[in-house]
Formats: C-alpha cells, sequence, structure tokens
C-alpha cells in the first residue's frame, strides 16, 4: 500500500499530539509486514506492505486512512521470487509472443 498523508487534517493531529496513537491504532489492526515512512510528492506518507490473500480485504486497509486522515491510497501488487517462478513466464511467451 502506498499512502500519502494530506497537510491536514496531519498537521492538526501533530499539534495535538494524536498524529502516533491514531497511526499505531491504524497498524495495529493491519498487522503489515513492513512499514517505511518518507516524503512522496512533497507531502508525508509510508510504504505499508501487507499480505492479502482476497481483495476483499482492501476495505478494511484503506478506510482507516480515508477517514481518519483524508489519505491518498494506491495498492501495488508484488510478487517474491518465488511467485514470479510460479507465475509460467515461459509458457505465456509462447502463448503471447
Amino acid at each position: 500500500m502506498h499512502v500519502k498523508l494530506p497537510l491536514e487534517p496531519f498537521n492538526t493531529y501533530v499539534k495535538d499530539g494524536s498524529a502516533g496513537a491514531r497511526i499505531q491504532k491504524i497498524l495495529g489492526e493491519a498487522k503489515p509486514e513492513a512499514v517505511y515512512f518518507s516524503e512522496f510528492d512533497g507531502q508525508r506518507g509510508g510504504i505499508i506492505v501487507v499480505n492479502m490473500d482476497d481483495s476483499s480485504k482492501i476495505p478494511s486497509l484503506a478506510e482507516p486512512w480515508f477517514l481518519g486522515f483524508n489519505a491518498h491510497v494506491e495498492f501495488h501488487a508484488a510478487m517474491t521470487p518465488e511467485d514470479l517462478g510460479k507465475a509460467g513466464l515461459e509458457a505465456l511467451g509462447k502463448k503471447w509472443g
């Protein structure tokens, strides 16, 4: 997941001291494999790595950021090298090449 946090309401939460607790509550529910915070396009943001076996989990992962921070959330599927090995690239190459 790629989360972009707009200046407001995040600035207000930083000033009132609640930003950290809000983020920890969301992350506690999501149980991510990894989290990295950084700047993206001049905004605070983060990359949150989650294992999602079912796309019906998207709302439970995104809504806390939407509702709690007015955040912009994107999902990007990724594979491990093992997943890529199971993808059948050779057969796809023969079929579509």
